[in-house]
């Protein structure tokens, strides 16, 4: 055990700090031993135990766990993307989070960061052309998590979605590398165009609580969007915009918006 444990150390430190978290929280709280022990430490890799939450999460009546737990297998084997992607949101989560302490937090307790890798998945299915089985995934995530979003959708790696309760993001939606959102917050249409008809966020960008961003419309990088605005028109690289209609009321404060979650109007400082 220690040798293999010794053996994960070197290629994969994300892996082997959960596990140590793990290990930990399971002396600090035996009732959550046998919990801890299925969703983390049973697996050798993080790849593993993600398709385990996966498939306990998304199974119901209507699809297996065992059928979801395969997909989910099959998907983190055929693209490492996925699983880089895992690691680099787990880490903007306990970089960004206040209220996050430890690496086993997100992927047991978090709704915002499993949901986010269920749509993963729904995603890699939708590029495999299995798209009635992605539109599952993305409805049992949806049911689960209160998190819909559609699995054509485009997001970059080291996203937090904080809180994620009732986030929507549209079908040609694209979100960059690096982006934060709250609550609420929707990237949607604004009628019943078809084609190329949802928001492109840059990297970096911040959206605040409740903040809506509607048709297609690009929003440049490193920017933040007030909580409750709703956004209309293109956003310049680095301002903030807030309102209804949103206008731009002056510069993003710091050159990483995303990571600094500074959400007051006045901007922020960097340099602390």
């Amino acid at each position: 055990m220690a040798e293999t444990r010794a053996k994960v150390a070197t290629v994969d430190p994300v892996w082997t700090r959960i596990c140590d978290e793990a290990e930990a929280a399971v002396r600090d709280e035996p009732l959550l031993g046998a919990l801890i022990h299925a969703g983390l430490l049973h697996h050798p890799t993080m790849e593993r135990a993600l398709a385990y939450r996966f498939s306990l999460k998304l199974a119901s009546g209507e699809m297996s766990e065992q059928i979801l737990r395969e997909i989910a297998d099959e998907a983190y084997g055929s693209d490492a993307r996925l699983g880089q992607a895992a690691r680099a949101d787990l880490v903007a989560v306990v970089d960004r989070d206040p209220a996050c302490h430890r690496f086993v937090q997100p992927i047991l307790f978090f709704k915002g960061y499993q949901a986010l890798q269920s749509y993963r998945i729904a995603h890699w299915l939708w590029g495999q052309g299995r798209r009635d089985m992605a539109y599952f995934v993305q409805m049992r995530t949806s049911e689960m998590f209160g998190v819909d979003i559609h699995p054509a959708a485009r997001i970059g790696k080291g996203v937090m979605i904080d809180h994620a309760h009732s986030i929507v993001i549209g079908e040609t939606a694209v979100v960059g590398d690096n982006v934060s959102m709250l609550h609420s917050v929707t990237l949607g249409g604004t009628g019943k165009e078809e084609e190329d008809r949802h928001p492109k966020i840059g990297d970096g960008v911040l959206i605040g609580a409740g903040a809506k961003v509607l048709g297609n419309i690009h929003v440049g990088a490193n920017s933040r969007i007030a909580a409750g605005s709703v956004v209309l028109s293109d956003v310049p690289c680095c301002k903030t915009v807030a309102g209804v209609p949103a206008k731009i009321v002056g510069e993003a404060g710091c050159d990483q918006p995303s990571v600094k979650m500074d959400h007051r109007l006045k901007g922020c400082d960097c340099e602390d």
